[in-house]
């Protein structure tokens, strides 16, 4: 068996001197340890002007439904603890 790299061909993970496989993927010399393995750096990865939406849209599938944020509810109850916080730390009793 041939050394393993130091750096997976495959994922970019750093591999052990004595390791079988790549700790970050599992390559090893069968999957793909060799010199012309496609190196990771070859990915093209959405950039800033990635539209999630419209790819879903392209795929025949729903956008998801963005958080309208915080409700009234959670305001109520922050307000709420906060005046028992406030109520204790001045010794009142509720």
């Amino acid at each position: 068996m041939s050394s393993p790299p130091s750096e997976c061909p495959v994922c970019g993970a750093a591999v052990p001197p004595k390791a079988r496989a790549c700790p970050g993927c599992g390559a090893d010399e069968r999957t793909g340890w060799n010199e012309a393995a496609t190196r990771y750096d070859d990915l093209t990865l959405p950039d800033d002007a990635f539209d999630y939406d419209e790819t879903l849209k392209n795929e025949g599938l729903k956008p998801r439904a963005k958080p309208a944020g915080v409700s009234v509810f959670w305001w109520k109850v922050a307000a709420g603890l906060l005046l028992l916080f406030i109520a204790g730390a001045l010794g009142w009793a509720p």
